[in-house]
């Protein structure tokens, strides 16, 4: 999945054994145990360099142990064509008009069946493209991409439920991050989540939305919902997160109301890794991102292997790996690896 086809490429999860609230926007704060730093200003944009250019990517998913898939991975090299100007943030001074791909990624993992979340793969990034063209006029950029985000998920859940494409029971998490040039722009509702590898940093983008968080438990007690400790927290002893696409049966405790947040590129960023819960129950932060570190290494001093980029390889890698630890759950990976070309030829 290297270079840019044209168009849009929402992928549904293949089914096979490997064995075989209110919405908030941060300059990246990180759960405790996390170091996340922003990085420096830089005088020159990734993109003009031609690191942005670069970027590749790979996409796998398993049903694993689970009787049926409910995954589904959404891939959109083509989201939007935009100068950096335009996306906001970008480093470099205003003026040289260049428009480039924005790429859109995006890990849904659906409950109680696969409607909603293969819905979301076919539609939240061309919702969240139009959100965004509507905002004529905005007073800020990154309060732009915030109200695409906040109104495209909401219009994404109000279709699940308008053209019938599922029953209230059913829902979907979702974790989508967009890049330019410039900007890693995250926005999440549930417990899918996304990662950064930044040189020795493992910089978790998201933070989960599980009833017993904080400020998730006072929200829904506020409203009169309890959070019950059956298996793990769920609210009202059944559903094991506090925010999700669908899920209308648990309305008001239960929100589509996604928490974005802002991440400036470094020359330094090494890759991302969207990915279910599947791998992030048997593997940390810490443990996906060194291995996926050690076998990017690997992989750029030995150039492809069997004609598979390095970004497939350490996607398949960690699908099978989580697998082997006694994964429970569908597991679906996206890893994207931001090393420019130059910086990872083979050495000869």
């Amino acid at each position: 999945m290297e270079s840019d086809p044209p168009g849009i490429q929402p992928r549904r999860a293949r089914d096979e054994d490997p064995a075989t609230a209110a919405s908030s926007s941060a300059e990246i704060q990180a759960p405790t145990g996390l170091v996340a730093q922003p990085a420096e200003a830089r005088g020159r944009c990734l993109w003009r360099k031609g690191g942005a250019a670069a970027v590749s990517w790979g996409a796998a998913s398993t049903v694993g142990r689970r009787k049926e898939m409910e995954d589904a991975v959404a891939v959109a090299p083509a989201f939007m064509a935009l100068t950096c100007e335009r996306v906001g943030g970008c480093a470099a001074p205003p003026g040289s008009g260049e428009v480039s791909h924005v790429r859109f990624f995006g890990v849904y993992d659906g409950h109680g069946g696969a409607q909603v979340a293969d819905y979301c793969a076919k539609r939240v990034h061309e919702v969240v493209a139009e959100e965004w063209d509507r905002i004529q006029n905005p007073e800020c950029w990154k309060r732009r991409w915030e109200t695409a985000f906040h109104d495209g998920f909401k219009r994404v859940d109000n279709e699940v439920i308008d053209e019938a494409v599922a029953p209230d029971i059913i829902g979907s998490t979702a974790v989508v991050v967009v890049i330019s040039g410039c900007q890693i722009i995250s926005s999440n509702c549930g417990d899918s989540r996304a990662l950064l590898c930044r040189g020795n940093q493992r910089i978790q983008l998201t933070i989960d939305h599980k009833p017993d968080r904080e400020d998730e438990l006072m929200r829904i007690e506020s409203l009169g919902g309890r959070v019950i400790n059956w298996q793990g927290c769920r609210i009202s002893g059944v559903l094991a997160v506090s925010r999700s696409i669908g899920d209308r049966y648990m309305r008001p405790w239960v929100i589509p109301v996604p928490e974005i947040s802002f991440m400036s590129r470094s020359e330094d960023d090494d890759c991302l890794i969207l990915a279910s819960d599947g791998l992030w129950d048997v593997m940390s932060i810490e443990e996906v991102g060194d291995m996926a570190c050690r076998h990017f290494r690997w992989q750029r001093r030995n150039g492809l292997v069997d004609g598979v980029s390095p970004a497939q390889a350490v996607a398949d890698h960690l699908t099978e790996l989580a697998y082997q630890k006694n994964s429970s759950d569908n597991i679906s990976v996206v890893v994207v690896d931001l090393k420019s070309r130059s910086r990872r030829r083979p050495r000869q």
